[in-house]
């Protein structure tokens, strides 16, 4: 359901279409040879097409081309066989050229689609409706010197594809899915990081706000938000200013914002140019692009399955909910060590497991399940020992903290520790005979018709033994002692 603004005039509508900029996964730049690693001294990954030098001309870096391709596919997208690059106008002390090398009216990647999964457990479908290749631009840094700023040209020309969706995100929520899908569906792909500390992948926000079933409104544009909780922020921020500006007799004006975390705000930065100011043309020194079919299959074919495929899958598979597929597929990685762990297992038991202990103890630290300490395949030997009876569940609770904390694999440690579970019914009966004989009001109070003491005598049971006796046959015991007693 969309989200609303309640204003002095009722409820008001948010319109949202995102500009996603993800850096490409190449050692390159778009054009040049110089490297696209993050980081570095100032100005050290910079050659003389980078720094626009008089005389250089760009060189297309075919693998950015094929990551686009393989972006797009991913994104169910037409892929165009031909495109253009195109030249943007507009001055930035950190662009060098004067212009940007991008795509406007003919870019690599048409029409597609993501679908998102709310918080309410529905699914929504959101369209996408371009992806284009373009350059990034250097960073000015204003905190070297006290009166001046500087210039630092290493990002200049790194490889962006910018994704821009359709206007149909509605509120803050949506937008949050939309970015989370979308970096998750390029990190299964292995074409952007998505790494947004980092600024590999960064979003602008276009906010409107309107009466419900009405004509769109003004948009502002909020540049390079670059968290998920900062979009959320930015966006219930945002959408009530609109509302509160024009309730109180203002108009919205077309421009661009920025965010601002330390005051939780967003502010004017400068009015917002539609695509004439730019003036693009067809940058002469770059052809048209061509592609043809049979390498754009080729690409198609080396896809991986991708993160809703995978959780339907799961679901049809492994009997799984969808909030327990959803959160094995946020990460390939994660995805994987789930299957290989829940090979020839009980899939259930596994995936609660993986969910609750490991990505618990995980998360605590701060860390990924590629940083486990315990392996994919003993998670799935500590399942088996379950399932087989060899250990309860409590004590396979000591067991993976064991592992955790050493690293070894649960047999040696059951072995070691003298930790198999106790099936013998002879020595469970002796267990729970001791346990009647030491608690005699307990008994009584059970056959004067209170049975929730009964979990109070199991319990008492499985102290004595250790916490190795076979749960199900001391409740099976008790019942048949307490029976007789009776």
């Amino acid at each position: 359901m969309a989200e609303r603004v309640k204003g002095e005039t009722g409820e008001w509508e948010i319109v949202i279409g995102m500009e996603v900029h993800a850096q490409t996964t190449s050692h390159a730049k778009l054009f040049s040879g110089a490297s696209a690693t993050f980081g570095g001294a100032p100005n050290a990954h910079v050659s003389p097409v980078d720094a626009a030098m008089p005389g250089m001309l760009p060189v297309l870096n075919e693998y950015c081309v094929e990551q686009a391709v393989r972006t797009g596919l991913g994104l169910n997208a037409q892929i165009n066989k031909t495109s253009v690059f195109e030249r943007k106008n507009y001055f930035y002390p950190d662009l060098p050229q004067g212009y940007q090398i991008s795509q406007y009216q003919h870019p690599i990647v048409g029409k597609g689609e993501i679908e998102i999964d709310l918080p309410d457990g529905s699914v929504k479908t959101i369209g996408i409706t371009r992806l284009h290749m373009e350059q990034d631009a250097g960073k000015s840094l204003h905190d070297q010197h006290p009166s001046k700023s500087f210039v630092d040209l290493n990002r200049a020309g790194t490889p962006l594809m910018e994704i821009v969706s359709e206007p149909d995100i509605r509120g803050a929520d949506e937008a949050c899915a939309y970015l989370a899908k979308l970096r998750m569906i390029l990190r299964y792909l292995g074409t952007c990081d998505g790494n947004l500390e980092e600024g590999s992948m960064r979003a602008d926000v276009n906010v409107s706000v309107r009466k419900p079933g009405a004509e769109l409104g003004t948009r502002c544009e909020i540049k390079n938000v670059n968290s998920i909780k900062a979009v959320q922020m930015a966006i219930d921020y945002e959408s009530r200013r609109q509302v509160d500006v024009i309730e109180g007799g203002g108009t919205i004006r077309q421009e661009t914002r920025l965010w601002d975390p330390a005051k939780g705000e967003t502010r004017s930065m400068r009015s917002k140019e539609d695509a004439h100011d730019y003036r693009y043309f067809p940058d002469p020194d770059l052809l048209p692009l061509h592609l043809t079919s049979e390498w754009i299959a080729q690409i198609k074919q080396t896809l991986p399955e991708l993160p809703d495929q995978k959780k339907h899958r799961f679901m049809k598979d492994y009997g799984l909910s969808l909030y327990d597929s959803s959160i094995l597929i946020a990460e390939r990685p994660r995805a994987d060590y789930f299957e290989t762990a829940a090979k020839g297992r009980d899939a259930k038991l596994v995936a609660n497991w993986v969910i609750n202990e490991l990505l618990g103890l995980l998360n605590k630290d701060g860390k990924t399940i590629s940083d486990s300490p315990v392996s994919a395949k003993n998670l799935g030997t500590l399942v088996g020992r379950i399932m087989d009876g060899t250990i309860n569940g409590k004590i396979a609770k000591d067991v993976f903290a064991d592992m955790v904390s050493s690293g070894n694999s649960p047999d040696s440690i059951i072995e070691s520790r003298g930790l198999k579970q106790v099936t013998d019914t002879g020595a469970i009966e002796s267990v729970v005979a001791d346990v009647l004989a030491e608690n005699p009001k307990i008994v009584e109070d059970y056959r004067a018709g209170n049975q929730k003491v009964f979990g109070f005598l199991v319990g008492l049971a499985m102290k004595k033994s250790g916490g190795k006796a076979n749960p199900t046959a001391v409740n099976e015991i008790l019942k048949k002692k307490l029976g007789e007693s009776l």
